[in-house]
């Protein structure tokens, strides 16, 4: 039990340092190169963000895995592939179609999307 509390700690800890890089690469594209949208410099720091979350989760919250990097990385990107398009499935149902506030949609469809992270990397990505 202590381990599994630690080990989601180190998750929560990584989840907050890859937000942190993905929010700094997205002020930078912003302020410091002036990009003209908001949604391709966003688009960029996803990947700088996405890229930091892999090793936090490869190198820190699981760190007991014998997949090759490579397949890891595989996996990972299908994963939040899968997450991505859930994500946003769930917020073209929840406002497009019922017409709610975004807000709520948004925080529903981010719940979603940490428990299939957590779960989806321990068990299918890095096997632990």
């Amino acid at each position: 039990m202590k381990r599994h509390a630690f080990e989601l700690l180190r998750y929560g800890i990584n989840g907050v340092a890859a937000t942190a890089v993905h929010f700094a690469v997205l002020s930078f594209n912003l302020n410091v190169l002036g990009f003209q949208s908001a949604g391709v410099a966003n688009m960029l720091a996803a990947v700088f963000g996405i890229t930091a979350s892999f090793i936090g989760s490869r190198y820190f919250v699981f760190p007991r895995t014998g997949d090759t990097i490579i397949a890891q990385a595989v996996k990972f990107s299908g994963l939040y592939g899968v997450i991505a398009l859930l994500h946003g499935l769930i917020l073209l149902v929840w406002t497009d179609w019922y017409g709610l506030d975004y807000k709520p949609g948004f925080l529903i469809a981010t719940v979603a999307q940490i428990s299939m992270s957590y779960f989806g990397n321990k068990f299918l990505v890095f096997k632990v």
